[in-house]
């Protein structure tokens, strides 16, 4: 059998896989089992921030992996200390709490806020305020944060606690908080599976205000938009806010599995010993590839994350076949009038690879692609738009 065959046979069928086989890749560029070249707009979903095999972050991989590969929490290490230290300096947050996926960081920002709450207002506050159109991860506690009904159907009963608002309603969100024991409102500042849409800006602040007034935890979802993908390190800073809880993963650790729940002043003792934990959570290769990605998310890297999205804004903007240009920085969505699935499969014919989330083509470039390939790419999008 080959490759395609063998998956088909022995993995679980959970995805919908196109009908590409890679076999390597450097930047952004990938090549296939029979030696074609695609620019890369995916990342592997917003993971390889700096594209595929990138010699700073294979380096240092490979030399703690040369080391020590692993070690019990019960023990330090220098790469989970330093890349924590690195996360609080970046943010202004105080603590970090590792582990392996965007998932596992939400269900420890959840315990963390149900926790505080528990401790300063008594354990009936424990509802959490989600968005509808949201997304937050794969485990039934997640699915239920989730404010998307699909995710809910086939996995009935969910976690209960969670309610979902009506993105940019704050008024619905005011009445959602008053009408329940309130531990917390998650958000993501810019729904990523939920279509790739940004909440405006009076929204998110008026939100963060209105948590910050009633000493409920407001937690930040940047699990897919963080780490430089917006143009910022993490998309809150764009709103001009300050969370009490940050989740992230994916681009953090550059292709490998690493989580982090980020811990501000209110909140930033709650977590006591036991009370907590992860086998491979701050696991010190992980972390030396987070390492390696966060030393380089500089204001010059971020300064062209900007300028590419302006310049990627500005020629899908109008373009034939292209009804609404939506996301921040270098997480778009594109609202196309023919078939998102259909322009993904002709891009991919032409030697482009594109996502979908929801009825948008979603695109999820390296941070440092290079202007010649992000040209070359977006005439080949519009292309099959047209």
């Amino acid at each position: 059998m080959n490759i395609q065959e063998l998956d088909r046979e022995y993995v679980a069928g959970t995805y919908a896989r196109f009908p590409v086989t890679i076999t390597a890749g450097k930047g952004s560029l990938v090549t296939d089992i029979d030696g074609k070249d695609y620019i890369d707009l995916t990342s592997g979903i917003a993971v390889t921030s700096f594209g595929a095999c990138d010699d700073v972050w294979y380096k240092a991989v490979c030399e703690q992996a040369a080391k020590i590969q692993h070690m019990s929490n019960l023990f330090y290490t220098e790469p989970c200390a330093k890349l924590a230290e690195m996360l609080c300096t970046r943010t202004g947050m105080r603590k970090v709490f590792f582990s392996n996926s965007g998932a596992e960081a939400n269900e420890c920002a959840v315990k963390v806020a149900r926790k505080y709450a528990a401790d300063t207002k008594g354990p009936d506050y424990s509802t959490v305020i989600t968005l509808k159109n949201s997304f937050h991860g794969r485990t039934i506690t997640m699915l239920s944060a989730t404010g998307q009904d699909h995710y809910h159907e086939l996995f009935r009963p969910l976690t209960p606690g969670f309610v979902h608002a009506e993105p940019n309603n704050l008024e619905y969100m005011k009445v959602l908080a008053d009408a329940h024991k309130t531990a917390a409102i998650m958000i993501e500042c810019v729904q990523g599976e939920g279509g790739v849409v940004a909440l405006e800006a009076d929204y998110v602040k008026g939100v963060a205000e209105f948590a910050r007034e009633n000493d409920i935890a407001l937690i930040v979802d940047e699990v897919q938009t963080g780490n430089g993908r917006s143009g910022q390190l993490y998309s809150y800073m764009n709103y001009g806010i300050q969370p009490d809880i940050v989740s992230t993963a994916k681009g953090l650790a550059g292709g490998l599995p690493l989580g982090a729940t980020l811990l501000g002043e209110k909140v930033k003792d709650t977590l006591k010993p036991g009370d907590h934990g992860s086998t491979f959570g701050g696991n010190p290769v992980a972390c030396a590839g987070g390492v390696s990605i966060l030393g380089r998310i500089d204001d010059e890297l971020l300064a062209g994350v900007r300028r590419k999205s302006e310049y990627l804004f500005g020629t899908f903007t109008g373009a034939a076949g292209i009804e609404a240009v939506t996301g921040m920085g270098l997480m778009m969505g594109l609202k196309t009038t023919k078939p998102a699935k259909d322009v993904v499969n002709a891009c991919i014919a032409e030697g482009v690879l594109c996502l979908t989330a929801k009825d948008r083509v979603r695109l999820l470039p390296a941070l440092n692609i290079p202007d010649d390939l992000l040209a070359k790419a977006a005439d080949v999008i519009k292309k099959c738009c047209a």
